[in-house]
């Protein structure tokens, strides 16, 4: 198994615990106020996950000396 072929399970998870957390949301008793301690949890979770996702599928930056901070440009010599 590859590399890529983990990431990929990975986003897969991570898209399946997205769509159980919504699932437990839209099935949540209503009505619902701003100090159910459940329900805040729940959407921060959600929250995680989706940020997970974000990053897994969002190239990293790698600084070089030669760019050394993100939209730098790249230096020519």
């Amino acid at each position: 198994m590859t590399y890529q072929d983990h990431l990929h399970r990975a986003a897969a998870e991570l898209q399946a615990a997205r769509g159980l957390i919504q699932d437990e949301l839209r099935a949540y008793p209503t009505p619902i106020s701003g100090c159910d301690a459940q329900y805040n949890h729940l959407i921060g979770l959600r929250n995680t996950v989706t940020e997970a996702l974000g990053a897994l599928n969002t190239p990293a930056f790698v600084a070089t000396p030669r760019t050394p901070a993100p939209g730098a440009g790249v230096e020519s010599r």
